[in-house]
Formats: structure tokens, sequence, C-alpha cells
């Protein structure tokens, strides 16, 4: 990095870079425009100032500042449209956010936690949320707004609006997987996306040069296609200004993305919890001072005679009274609700939808082809429905064909593949949920969906929660799963005890065509996301077919369904063990025992009340699953019956489930690790024996 001079002011320049554009003139803005710009600058350092204060007298709890990013930001926040364009914010955004129109008061309200605060008190400080401005809730996770950025872009594209997503981030987001996987995809489609990096040379305390290949990121992408590539100093206003201009015109064009590379300073320690004396020398520190893009503006608009140094003076004063004034009026609003703390973790309107309207009475059909019809009936019937994964599209229909046919019914852009990368699948999944569409992706087996937790664990269970329901991501992950086929280690797992962790999904997984067919229908026109898994085994087996429900056949999520009564014991199953739990009641009904089998359904919510019931009538339970028993849902289902119908019980509680190892290749591994007949019956001699 080299130190150069243009038009009288310092800048912050790389001394090879090919990607360097030229500031704009100062001539070009009015004195309103730049003393707008200067003030927002101003408000957002005297921001950070304050809720530093408020920190040290106790009254807040943590601070992660911008000081230093205040040019770039602006700059970015007046060339997009408010109201109109998107919002991918990381933490250090706050004069972004106040350009596009948030107020001093909501980013108070977030440092001390007051229900004014967008998010209630969910979300930590800077972790900027707003619904009106189209600004989607921040998530504390590094680069977890890289793929739902992309997947806004994408549904921009696909409804031909004209709309732009900024998705901003420092120089150590860089450094994951889901910016290349970003690049990736938006290059290939081109969407209208402008990424900023805003390069101010440390990740916490490792700085960039042991973060980033070629020591700048630049340099590093410069071989992705379809790719507009802007290098600026980030501190000095008009350069950033004309960065930032060259890249939304280009990404609002249908060029494709751009990415802006802007070289800020970091004025700050990372964030209050960090003091980087510890890592930084003082002459560095020293260095960057030269470098604030206050002062530098400030400079530039006295030096073009455009405001006066007494005018400046003066805006800042008013800056200051109008932050003391905004902290006094927050500090008066009233704390969170401890009781609201559990809200908004699902929808909580009323859906209304006709469950179970019929009897199924078409042609006896099996699972795979019962979802197949399923999603083709509701991408008939509601265009925001699309379809993705990896092999989903075209003649294959995916490794199952459960989307076979889909791609030559609506077209490529409602069935579609994706890249090799579960994190892109979500992610877009994700943002496309966001702009209005219903997404149901597909991870092609359970085994594979571990890479895409951080948008799974981070950014999609939690959204509506974090964003205090202005936002959230209903859509449908069709995961097939399950053993039994063998399959090995990375081709039989279990998931759902995983995901049942996990508050803010809905989880099935069912049994049979007619439910597969009623519960994906379910979950598609809900408003929450859905974990849908389909147990591979069961995709063409006999004992799995139903006849084929009609169009509006819907089953309800979170209710268990009594398959076969009884008197003597009840076996609680679902999936694949639902057919091993009825082929037992049928050789104990010959001798004259009474067992009752219940197929959940559904995972989360767990339908308590049918179980208990249940058992109150037989006094005895076996609860059955193909997951580990160690940590397995079963255990969770075990310890309600205990504390709700202990007083019921003739009997321990049994437990048949899986054995706590992988799940080897060679069958007669499966067959020992994987629940089998003889696991059930001996289960049941122990209850009826007791």
């Amino acid at each position: 990095m080299s130190v150069e001079t243009l038009n009288g002011t310092t800048q912050l320049v790389p001394a090879d870079s090919a990607f360097k554009i030229r500031s704009a003139s100062i001539k070009k803005f009015s004195k309103d425009h730049l003393t707008d710009s200067l003030r927002t600058m101003m408000l957002s350092r005297r921001l950070d100032d304050k809720m530093l204060t408020l920190l040290k007298q106790g009254r807040g709890f943590f601070h992660i500042g911008g000081s230093g990013h205040e040019a770039i930001q602006v700059a970015a926040g007046k060339n997009m449209i408010p109201r109109k364009d998107w919002g991918m914010l990381y933490y250090r955004d706050m004069s972004y956010a106040l350009t596009m129109g948030m107020t001093a008061r909501e980013l108070l309200s977030a440092h001390l936690s007051k229900v004014t605060d967008t998010s209630a008190g969910r979300q930590m400080p800077s972790h900027f949320n707003s619904k009106e401005l189209n600004i989607v809730s921040v998530n504390s996770a590094l680069g977890a707004q890289f793929l739902p950025g992309l997947g806004i872009a994408q549904g921009i594209k696909f409804l031909g609006d004209d709309e732009v997503v900024y998705i901003s981030t420092g120089d150590g987001g860089t450094s994951e997987g889901s910016f290349f996987e970003l690049l990736n995809w938006a290059t290939r489609d081109k969407v209208p996306a402008v990424i900023v990096v805003q390069d101010n040379k440390y990740a916490i305390s490792v700085p960039v040069q042991e973060q980033t290949s070629n020591k700048s990121i630049s340099k590093t992408v410069q071989g992705f296609a379809n790719l507009e590539i802007i290098e600026c100093d980030g501190t000095d206003y008009l350069q950033s200004f004309a960065a930032m201009e060259k890249a939304v015109t280009h990404a609002r064009s249908g060029k494709g993305p751009a990415l802006v590379h802007a070289h800020v300073v970091r004025l700050l320690p990372h964030s209050s919890s960090d003091d980087h004396r510890k890592y930084r020398t003082t002459e560095d520190l020293e260095a960057d001072k030269v470098h604030d893009p206050i002062t530098k503006l400030a400079r530039q608009m006295v030096k073009a005679k455009i405001a006066t140094q007494e005018e400046i003076d003066a805006l800042f004063d008013e800056v200051k009274k109008q932050v003391d004034d905004d902290t006094k009026w927050c500090m008066s609003q009233e704390d969170p609700k401890p009781e609201d703390g559990v809200k908004h973790v699902l929808f909580e309107g009323e859906t209304q939808l006709d469950y179970e309207n019929e009897e199924p009475s078409g042609e006896p059909i099996v699972m795979v082809d019962a979802i197949n019809h399923a999603l083709y009936e509701e991408m008939e019937r509601d265009e925001r429905v699309i379809v993705f994964g990896e092999d989903v599209a075209g003649g294959k229909g995916g490794v199952f064909t459960a989307t076979r046919g889909l791609t030559d019914a609506f077209g490529n852009s409602r069935c579609y593949n994706a890249p090799i990368a579960e994190a892109s699948i979500i992610g877009t999944a994700c943002g496309l949920s966001i702009k209005g569409f219903k997404p149901v992706p597909e991870i092609q087996f359970a085994d594979y969906i571990w890479p895409a937790m951080q948008m799974l664990r981070n950014q999609v269970s939690v959204l509506r929660y974090r964003s205090n329901n202005q936002f959230a991501n209903p859509m449908v992950i069709r995961v097939p799963c399950g053993g039994y086929i063998h399959g090995g280690l990375c081709h039989s797992q279990n998931i759902e005890a995983t995901f049942g962790h996990i508050p803010g999904y809905k989880i099935v997984m069912p049994s049979n065509a007619a439910d597969a067919k009623g519960l994906l229908k379910t979950a598609i026109r809900g408003e929450d996301p859905v974990i849908y898994l389909e147990h591979k085994f069961l995709y063409r087996q006999g004992f799995a077919r139903r006849p084929e429900p009609g169009k509006d056949y819907l089953v309800p999520i979170g209710k268990a369904s009594v398959v076969r009564e009884g008197s003597d014991l009840t076996i609680v199953t679902y999936g694949a063990l639902v057919q091993k739990a009825l082929n037992a009641a049928k050789a104990y009904a010959k001798k004259d025992i009474s067992i009752e089998v219940i197929d959940l359904r559904t995972i989360v919510p767990y339908d308590a009340e049918t179980v208990h019931n249940s058992l109150r009538k037989t006094n005895r339970i076996l609860v059955l699953h193909e997951d580990y028993e160690f940590l397995g849902f079963g255990a969770e289902i075990s310890a309600q019956i205990a504390d709700a119908c202990f007083d019921h019980l003739d009997a321990p509680i049994a437990r048949v489930a899986a054995k706590f190892a992988p799940i080897g290749f060679a069958a007669p591994y499966e067959d020992y690790i994987l629940p089998n007949d003889n696991d059930v019956t001996e289960a049941i001699e122990r209850l009826i024996n007791y």
C-alpha cells in the first residue's frame, strides 16, 4: 500500500492497483448533498462515541463501531434508492443504515436494548433491521449475508425488477467459503448485486496479508467472468462516490455484479471487547488518523469554498445535540418484557387451511411419485413456488426422480440446477423467500446437508425471531434421509434430532404416499421453514403405496396419526419404522396382544397429546426410531412421557433405535446397527412380561 496525493488530499491506494477509479469532481455535487453526507458521517461517528460512553456507564453491554468506514458507506447509500434497493449489511454499516433512513433513535435503542429497537432487544447492537427500508436483519455470523443477498438478487432478476442488492463485508469476511460461492453463482447468472469489501487491514487482530491471497481481494477474484472490479480509497468521499456510482450503474444495467474494494481505516478497536494496542503499534494507529474520512471531506469542502470551517463546526454541534437529545429519549423508553423473549419463533397468525378434506381415492401411487405430483400441483397453483438443487432439473429430475418433468412443465427459471454447494442452495432460498418466493430446495442426501449449517442454523431458522417478525423465511427444504439401502456412512444418516434442537423449524417425515403428498402441500402453503424428510427406503415400497389424494388434500403439521388401535401396548414411531411396528402388531394380534401404533408424521411440533392419551389407555409404551438411541428424538419423547404420564406406566419406557456408531456399508453392519425386527420383538417381550 502506498500513500498518494490526489486533488490535495492524502489517498489510500494500492501502488499496483489495476482497478483504481478516479475521484469524482467536487463540483459535481451541490452544497446540500455534501453537507448532508458530512452530517451523516458525523452522526455515525458521534453515535459511536456516545455508545462507548454509555457502555462505560454500565448502560450498554456491547459496541462495535464503524469509525473510519463512514465515507464509503454514505457514498454507497447515496447511490442506492431507499425503500426500493436492498441492503445485506454487516455490523459496521451504521453510516449506510443512516443514509438509507434508519434513525439515531433506532440505533441507540438497539444499543440500550429497548422496545424501540427494531429487533426489540433480540439482537446485539449494530445488527441493523428495517422491513420498510429493505435492510434485512444483520446476522452476527461472519458472511451470513452473502448467499441470502445472492438469493434476493436472483429474485430481482427473475421478476425483472429494477432493483440492486448491496452486499457488504469487511476484509475478514472474504476468507469465508460462502464469499466465493456468492461470486461463483452471481457472476454465472449476472445478478444485480454490488458487493462492497470494506478493507480496514484487520480481521479482529489478523492482518490482511495473513488472511488473503495476493494480499488483495481485488487481485484474488479477478478470474471471475462478468465481475466488474473497482478499487478505491474508501476514506475519501469523492472517490468512494465515483466507485459506487459506477458499480451501481453496472449492476442495475443487467451486466452482472460489481465488487467495490474500498480501502478504509478502523479508528476503533474491533469491538468493545477488544484492545487493538495488543496487536497494533502506536505508529500504525496514528497513521490511520491521517485518513479520517470526516476530516477529509470537511477539508475538501472548505478548500472548494463550499462551506466554511464555522459552518462545519456548527454542523458538528448540531449533531452532538441531536445525539444527546436522542439518548435521553431512548433511556426513557421501556425495556422488553421477559415473556416476549419466546415470541416470533414461528408464525403466530392464523393460516386458513382445510386439512384432510377428502378421503384419498385415486389410483394407488408410490411415495416418490406422490412427492412429484405434489410439487407439480403446487407449482401450477402458485407461481411463487420454485424448485432447485443438485441434478433436479431437466430429464434427470433428481437422483430419485422426485422432480422429473418439472423443468419441462414450468421452465428452467422455476426448476433449475444449483451448483454443488449446499450453503448456496439454502442461502439463496433464504433470499428468494425474503423477496416473496416460496422456494422448495432439495438437498440431495441428508448426509450432505452439513455444509449448509451456517445458513440453516444462523440465518433461516432465526430470521423471523431476530428481526422481530419483520422478515421470515417460509420455505420447504426437501431432504432424502435414512438407511436400509446399503448406503454406508454417507448415504444413511438421520438428522431429525439435530434439527429438532434448533428453534424456528417445523420438521416432518411421512411414512406413506398420501401423507407425503398432504404434508408437502401443507408445508409449501405455510409461513415457516419446514425440513421435509423423505425416507429413501420408502420411495418405491409397495407397503407405502396409497390411493392418491386430490390437489387440495392437506395433512396438518403437528398432528400424529393412530394407524392401528390397540389396548395392551403403544408403539410410537415415524418414517420407515412405521411398517416394522405394524408388522409386529399384526404378529402379536395372533397371540391376543393388542398393540396400538402411532405414526408421529411430524417431529416438530411434537404431538404429545396423542401419545399420552394412548399411553393412558395401554400403560406400556415402546419408542421406536431409526436414528441413534443416544440423544435421539426418542429420548425427548421418553422424557415427556415420564414427566406427564409416570403414574400411568405399568412398565419402564422402552426404546429401540440405532446403535451409537456410523452405519457401515457391508450388509452385516447395517443389519446390526439399525433397528431390526428382532430388536422390536425383544423390546415388546420385555414390556408385556414386566
